[in-house]
């Protein structure tokens, strides 16, 4: 199918309300605009760059973290949460009562996203898969009386007070089983000719559409991206989240999705989609080499300097990268030093620059390998 003559959807008659039934798209897409082209073959391009980085970096994975905090971190604050990533990374006492629930959100978020890449080692991209990382993303927080782990079994609506005011009213519920079949379908059908980065943004568009599930919406359709490109080898490393550059732009986000709903502008969407692939996977590449960077640094000019602490001292650093917010007991744990010892390895990473005390108490203090966070805010 031409995508100039794609037909998103119809308005079907509901209870007292109308709500839009999508078209299925498990069959192949094709156009003519030329931009795309240029688009698609800039983002493949930059994806490449990303997976080159990762696979010549030594110790890749150690980075891999903190990229699904912020993912996290972001994807949860464009459904309304507060937290930011200094406190997504600290334990969950530390966080004051009133703020514990978005700490909780978060945190979850990154359990779900863990266990799904866990999952693609066995299972296949599916819709079981969708609800395992669905229940997990609702577990004990606000949305765990919204059947986590389920599709939803009656209507919901995007947008107002209610349904009678709704910006938006997905699919009846019984319309579910039908369109993500379908919609599972697409994602693996080998006998289309459809680019990998077409097809998922197609896949993100009508997941976000059909809203199959009474909350978590918008985080499980922004994981679906990342998901669908490391199981089809797009990506060898979980590195790229697309939560960002949707939060930056919002409004262009939500406009081009009702685009395509209202105006069977699907061109114009994934036009905006393959930008942000491009600015997300030049950023991404870049915040690496900071990394690397800020790495060898620090082992060449400060650790060096610590005479016979040098050997935990770059235990300790390796360590800051996967934890980069930590106390006296952790860096014990790390390194097998003494509490006498371990307060003078702090000391020197702080007199050195590493790290930075945040409590400013005298007892029970944590530090932050600043100069590393603040990449990810």
């Amino acid at each position: 199918m031409n995508i100039n003559d794609f037909i998103s959807g119809t308005w079907q008659r509901g209870n007292k309300y109308q709500y839009f039934l999508p078209e299925k798209i498990n069959h192949t897409f094709v156009w003519t605009d030329e931009s795309i082209n240029e688009l698609l073959e800039k983002a493949s391009l930059k994806l490449g760059e990303l997976n080159s980085f990762s696979r010549f970096v030594p110790d890749t994975d150690m980075f891999i973290i903190m990229h699904i905090f912020k993912e996290a971190v972001v994807s949860s604050r464009i459904e309304g949460t507060r937290t930011n990533i200094e406190e997504a990374l600290v334990e969950e006492k530390e966080i004051i009562a009133e703020r514990r629930d978005d700490w909780q959100e978060v945190n979850n978020y990154v359990k779900a996203l863990n266990l799904a890449i866990e999952e693609l080692i066995t299972l296949p991209l599916s819709n079981r898969l969708i609800r395992n990382t669905h229940k997990v993303l609702l577990s004990s927080v606000r949305g765990e009386t919204k059947t986590p782990g389920e599709f939803r079994k009656s209507q919901n609506w995007i947008g107002g007070a209610s349904i009678n005011d709704a910006v938006f009213i997905p699919p009846s519920h019984v319309e579910l089983p039908e369109l993500m079949s379908d919609l599972e379908l697409f994602l693996h059908n080998e006998t289309i000719k459809v680019p990998h980065l077409i097809r998922i943004a197609i896949a993100h568009y009508q997941f976000e559409t059909i809203h199959p599930f009474l909350d978590g919406n918008g985080r499980i359709g922004r994981l679906l991206i990342t998901l669908y490109l490391v199981s089809s080898g797009v990506l060898e490393k979980p590195l790229l989240y697309l939560s960002d550059f949707f939060e930056k732009n919002k409004s262009l986000y939500y406009d081009n999705l009702t685009l395509v709903r209202t105006k069977n502008d699907l061109g114009q969407w994934l036009k905006y989609f393959l930008v942000g692939v491009i600015e997300t996977a030049e950023k991404g590449v870049s915040t690496l080499k900071k990394i690397v960077d800020l790495k060898a640094d620090i082992e060449q000019n400060r650790i060096q300097t610590f005479g016979k602490r040098g050997k935990q001292g770059r235990l300790l650093l390796n360590s800051l990268f996967s934890k980069p917010i930590l106390n006296v007991k952790d860096i014990q744990e790390i390194t097998g030093l003494s509490p006498k010892a371990a307060y003078d390895l702090v000391e020197a990473f702080i007199e050195t620059g590493i790290l930075k005390e945040t409590t400013g108490y005298q007892r029970n203090r944590v530090f932050i390998f600043e100069e590393y966070v603040k990449m990810f805010r």
